[in-house]
């Protein structure tokens, strides 16, 4: 499989810190195929900046046309376009571009000087021609003030900053917040005017080059890769904290960030929520306790007491409508109790706090509507499925017992609008994430074994039993099948 290409519009570092240079890092870390139109060469190093020398329209022209006609990209990065007849050149191209189009506005270096020819509202008026061709602008606090006209001192403002930026024309802005006044975390906000969230990441003591470049390139490649925006902004906060994380490993003196491939650790691992974020979020409490192993999910009373006597250690009750609701759920946990079976009541976290659950579990919808604070002051144990970077991100926030991945392979257990993830992305999943992990979607007898390659920590399953003609002899195969890789490790 050909991978995508994406092409930086951008400025020339010499440092190799910031600009194209920091862009192809990007690029190739993640695996793309990565091309360049140079639109300045600057003379800079980590103290200073010396002269620039902007590329004229003719050329800029020139490279896009001989690159569109060999290379075309599947998305595009821009950044510095310094002189406004650069812009126009770049206005007519993206005329004629469908794909998708990040813009970092860069405005100032880090040696504080203007890295735009001519009078700054003029330049900005110009670039603004722009903003109805980009998916997503990603300036940070000093141009988010230059762009909304107001000062940005609160998480308030910000939004309301972001607000007036979309007015302006971008599909969507994300304000990065590395400037900002929070001693505990860096957090970003992102808006389409439609829906909304906010980023936060530990923050570092030290401040190095390069950053807003490498994000805006990284999620120009998650949408090459066909992520969704939130996904890819996701995996670029995660390259970017990978590489302030390795070069701080390193005690690296340059601030260079390191490109060190695709992000996989849980320290890059940015929170998501609807909200700024404070420090210091609670665990909900592990199930350390008992594997979570093969973990049945089950529609009835009747059947969870049929599956219990059989060895299971996990399992859920997944009520969506009944008369006999509570009375069923009441049951459910006293005769679960009893088997010394941990039971997850799906979504009723009311109920599940009533009768004194052992956990619940909760989709992305349900965490809109559910008392997280209720549920962890209940000692509750929480589960929450994800199927994307984003939700797992929002499920990270939130510290629950375990998360949930899938559908690992094509389900029909329930509509989906995810596609199936298979077995390779769990594996990317198991290296992510320390949180007890729950493979589901599809799993049954045959395909078990794969799925178990990744080590997952709980086997989900609703159709392997649910619609077997002996949901007790499947149960019992499948546990077999568990049984014997636990022994095989």
């Amino acid at each position: 499989m050909t991978s995508p290409t994406v092409l930086s519009i951008a400025g020339s570092d010499p440092s190799g810190a910031a600009g194209i240079q920091a862009d192809l890092k990007t690029f190739q870390a993640l695996g793309v195929q990565g091309c360049t139109v140079i639109t300045a060469l600057t003379a800079q190093n980590r103290y200073a900046l010396g002269p620039i020398d902007y590329a004229s329209p003719s050329m800029v022209r020139s490279q896009l046309a001989l690159l569109q006609s060999d290379r075309p990209a599947q998305a595009l990065k821009l950044g510095m376009l310094g002189d406004v007849s650069v812009i126009e050149a770049v206005a007519d191209f993206l005329a004629g571009y469908s794909g998708p189009v990040v813009c970092d506005p860069v405005l100032i270096a880090s040696a504080g000087n203007n890295l735009f020819n001519g009078e700054v509202k003029a330049y900005l008026a110009k670039l603004q021609q722009i903003f109805p061709y980009i998916h997503c602008l990603t300036p940070n606090l000093l141009e988010a003030e230059a762009l909304s006209g107001g000062s940005l001192r609160s998480y308030a403002a910000i939004e309301e900053a972001a607000k007036t930026i979309l007015a302006l024309g971008p599909k969507s802005v994300l304000i990065k917040g590395g400037d900002f006044s929070d001693v505990h975390f860096s957090q970003d906000y992102w808006t389409d005017g439609r829906t909304a969230f906010w980023l936060a990441s530990a923050r570092y003591p030290q401040t190095y080059r390069g950053t807003g470049c490498t994000l805006s390139s990284a999620i120009a490649v998650g949408l090459a890769q066909e992520y969704s925006l939130p996904d890819a902004i996701v995996l670029a906060k995660m390259t970017v904290n990978q590489g302030m994380r390795l070069a701080r490993e390193a005690a690296d003196p340059t601030k260079l960030l390191r490109y060190a491939g695709w992000p996989e650790a849980e320290a890059d691992l940015p929170m998501l929520g609807q909200c700024p974020f404070t420090y210091g979020v609670p665990r909900f409490p592990s199930c350390d306790d008992v594997p979570l192993g093969l973990y049945p999910i089950v529609d009835s009373l009747a059947r969870l007491e049929l599956l219990l006597p059989l060895g299971i250690k996990t399992v859920q009750l997944r009520i969506k409508h009944s008369a006999t609701l509570a009375r069923d759920i009441q049951q459910a946990i006293v005769t679960a109790r009893e088997h010394g079976v941990n039971l997850f009541i799906n979504d009723h976290w009311p109920l599940a706090i009533r009768y004194g659950a052992y956990g619940i579990h909760l989709g992305q919808s349900d965490l809109d509507h559910a008392d997280i604070a209720a549920i962890h002051d209940a000692g509750l144990r929480l589960g929450i499925s994800t199927h994307s970077y984003a939700e797992l991100a929002r499920a990270h926030a939130l510290k629950p017992s375990y998360i949930a991945y899938g559908p690992i392979f094509e389900t029909h257990s329930k509509s989906m609008p995810f596609a199936p993830q298979g077995v390779e992305r769990l594996k990317r999943w198991r290296k992510t994430i320390n949180y007890p992990l729950v493979a589901i979607g599809g799993i049954d007898q045959v395909r078990l074994p794969d799925v178990l390659t990744a080590q997952p920590d709980g086997i989900a399953v609703i159709s392997a039993i649910a619609n077997a003609k002996d949901p007790v002899a499947s149960t019992q195969a499948l546990l077999h099948i568990i049984s014997q890789n636990t022994e095989s490790r």
